[in-house]
């Protein structure tokens, strides 16, 4: 009996027929038990069966309010695997499966003066390349790492390398100075070996980056973008320089910053707590929602009244996706969180959930219609 009830209620759900809180119960639920794996048992579903009904109300009249984006995400999942297994069709979940695109890692290629290219991911933990005294070591934390050992001779100016995350790629490093570097997807850090012998450290960022810089006081860090130059002695910000977007921004968690257009004739001084943002129009300055600014190096989207079309890009760039939109783009704005390790298609049915716009997915290629 509890299992005909059982799939009574997933068909209802696959249908949109079930009442807000039916819904909430299943769906936390999930967050608390997590996903299921392919081979579980009719023992299995009896039990699972048995563990919400428990939980369903009857004629309570509780009233369910607000939109929790993770919830939504992770529910589609269980209850997709549910129904095809109660209903004997394991081939949707397997073709589901094969159909679904994970999340992005660790991932990043580094390209050194000589013009030798690595495969961070790939190459195995230890010493990389020795550059006039410089170490280049993968450590066992899986980060790459800069070790400065002076006795090595004189640097040279143009000892330049350049670190490239793909789409679905992020990656961590230190820089010879001590800095701390994380870079998020589609970004692009170009910096010297060693900053020995050298009146500043100076490197150049296209994309996004987290940086916590070692203090010199006799040696400013100066990071530079296209549009934007920022100096400081020692310090925690965030950048974010993506081409394909209109605007850099700066976060700053700690310390002093100066940032100043690449043309110098706008220079404002940042304090903590404060994001710049330079467009063509000028530069403005504004209280930064560091928790939302910071979401991507703490392994999760933050979505505060941000447009749909940018909630898009961000998605393209973790998951490699190319984006569509039928019809004109909606304006609408959504606002949740949710973990950067969802397959996209828990991602897509949390924004599906919103009502405010829909997908169809054809392999890579994601329509988003109203």
């Amino acid at each position: 009996m509890e299992v005909q009830r059982f799939k009574e209620l997933a068909r209802k759900y696959a249908e949109g027929k079930l009442t807000d809180q039916q819904k909430a119960t299943l769906e936390a639920w999930y967050l608390e038990h997590g996903e299921l794996p392919i081979d579980i048992s009719p023992e299995k579903i009896t039990a699972i069966g048995r563990q919400i009904f428990q939980k369903l109300p009857g004629n309570s009249r509780k009233k369910i309010t607000g939109f929790i984006l993770a919830a939504a995400a992770v529910s589609i999942t269980i209850i997709s695997l549910i129904i095809a297994l109660l209903f004997n069709k394991p081939d949707m979940v397997v073709n589901n499966l094969r159909r679904d695109i994970p999340p992005g890692g660790n991932r990043a290629v580094l390209t050194l003066a000589n013009g030798k290219v690595i495969d961070l991911e790939e190459a195995a933990n230890g010493p990389l390349a020795v550059q006039h005294g410089t170490w280049l070591v993968k450590n066992s934390a899986g980060q790459l790492v800069y070790e400065d050992h002076k006795d090595g001779g004189p640097d040279i100016n143009d000892h330049e390398n350049n670190i490239r995350t793909p789409e679905g790629g992020i990656w961590a490093l230190t820089l010879s100075d001590g800095t701390k570097v994380w870079l998020n997807n589609s970004t692009s850090l170009t910096f010297p070996a060693s900053f020995r012998n050298r009146g500043e450290r100076r490197i150049s960022l296209a994309g996004e980056a987290y940086f916590e810089v070692a203090k010199d006081r006799r040696h400013p860090f100066i990071v530079q973008t296209r549009h934007q130059e920022l100096r400081v002695l020692g310090t925690h910000f965030n950048i974010r320089a993506f081409a394909d977007e209109p605007q850099t921004s700066t976060a700053l968690l700690e310390g002093s910053v100066t940032v100043s257009s690449s043309n110098q004739r706008l220079t404002r001084i940042l304090r903590p707590g404060k994001l710049s943002m330079l467009t063509v129009a000028g530069m403005s300055i504004s209280n930064a929602n560091t928790e939302a600014i910071m979401a991507w190096k703490n392994g999760y989207f933050r979505f505060d009244n941000t447009p749909v079309e940018q909630v898009m890009r961000e998605l393209a760039r973790w998951y490699g996706i190319e984006v569509y939109y039928e019809g004109e783009k909606p304006r609408e704005k959504l606002n949740g969180r949710i973990s950067r390790n969802k397959n996209i298609s828990q991602v897509l049915s949390a924004l599906r959930a919103t009502k405010i716009i829909h997908f169809k997915v054809e392999g890579r290629r994601v329509m988003v219609m109203k």
